[in-house]
Formats: C-alpha cells, sequence, structure tokens
C-alpha cells in the first residue's frame, strides 16, 4: 500500500487536469502525479522537464529505456520496473534485451554505446563517486559532450524520481509480480509488464 495518501483526479486543481485528462489514462497511467498533485506548480515544472527531456531527446529511445530499467533495478522501483515504454518497445526494446540488463557487460546483443551509457547509469545508482575520466573517455567513444549531457539529466532524474517512487511504495495498481516487497525484484525474467 502506498505510504502518502494519493489525490484522485477529481481533488487535483482544474489546470492540473487540463494538462493531464488524467480520464484517459489508466491508473497505473496516472501514476506518481496522483502525489504531485498536492503540490500542482512544482508538479508543472517537473512535467516540463519531463516533457522536455522526451520531446528534445537525441538519444535513441531504446538507449534510455534500457538504461531507465537499469536504474530502476538498483533503486528497487517497482512501478518503474514494471512498465515498458511504447517508443522503447517500437524501438527494438524486447524482454529479451531487457534480459541482457542482467548481466550487460556480457550481453552480445547491446552495442558498445549501450554499454558505456548502462555502466554510466549503474555507477551513477550504486556509487556514483567512482565515476572518473575513464568512464567519460569510454562515453566520449559513443557520444557527443552534448549527448552526455542529455544522458547525465536523464539518469539523473531516473535515480532522484526512482528512489522516491520506491520509498513512496506505490504498488497498488501493479501487476501481481511487481507487488511483493520481501524481496528484490529484477525488471528482467517478468512476464506481466505493462507497455504505455
Amino acid at each position: 500500500m502506498s505510504r502518502l495518501k494519493k489525490l484522485e483526479p477529481e481533488q487535483w486543481p482544474e489546470d492540473l487536469r487540463e494538462i493531464i485528462k488524467p480520464e484517459n489514462l489508466t491508473e497505473l497511467e496516472q501514476g506518481l502525479m496522483r502525489f504531485f498533485a498536492y503540490r500542482p506548480e512544482l508538479a508543472k515544472g517537473m512535467m516540463g522537464f519531463a516533457g522536455a527531456l522526451k520531446t528534445q531527446r537525441t538519444l535513441p529511445d531504446r538507449l534510455i529505456e534500457l538504461v531507465r530499467l537499469r536504474v530502476a533495478f538498483f533503486n528497487q522501483c517497482r512501478s518503474c520496473m514494471a512498465i515498458r515504454y511504447t517508443d522503447a518497445v517500437n524501438d527494438g526494446v524486447t524482454e529479451d534485451l531487457v534480459c541482457s540488463l542482467e548481466k550487460p557487460a556480457e550481453a552480445d546483443n547491446l552495442s558498445d554505446a549501450e554499454k558505456a551509457a548502462l555502466k554510466f547509469g549503474e555507477l551513477m545508482a550504486t556509487d556514483h563517486l567512482r565515476i572518473d575520466d575513464a568512464v567519460y573517455d569510454d562515453l566520449r567513444e559513443h557520444f557527443t559532450e552534448a549527448q552526455i549531457v542529455e544522458l547525465g539529466m536523464h539518469v539523473a532524474f531516473f535515480v532522484g524520481f526512482g528512489r522516491l517512487a520506491a520509498t513512496w511504495h506505490m504498488v497498488e495498481e501493479l501487476p501481481e509480480a511487481f507487488k511483493d516487497d520481501s524481496r528484490p525484484l529484477t525488471p528482467w525474467n517478468q512476464e506481466a509488464v505493462v507497455v504505455r
């Protein structure tokens, strides 16, 4: 059960409802907005940032989704691990590919660029002070400076909001496989994921 009381859409300010159009979304798709609605002005700012990350993205959807799911594992954000975004699925993210995230350095279906981005995301989520010149040199083999900045902004968003979401424990709408928090969960080897 969620640790904070969710605000249902009818409790949201009218301007937030007009932006989100919650009547067109499932409860799972309404997601964290049911908490963010307590602070609608901050929610709108966060949505602007998240929207810019999506609409102004230069990195492949596949790469961003793989990094997002790897970070979600370290965050143990169950709602993050339960979701696969349609743009990423359309860009080649399959459950077989997600299974490669268990040991990305050993995976033969991940590109060297994806492995470098995944290593960066993993370190940001687990031990950011181990990110040194060598990590950035590896990133520069595959990405421009602007793309490295973009990757960093995505990862910072995933780490921060994923950890926050994990502490709020919003699991009621998740598939059953993602509700049991008595053990660590992985985004790989899951049959019940939700594509949005």
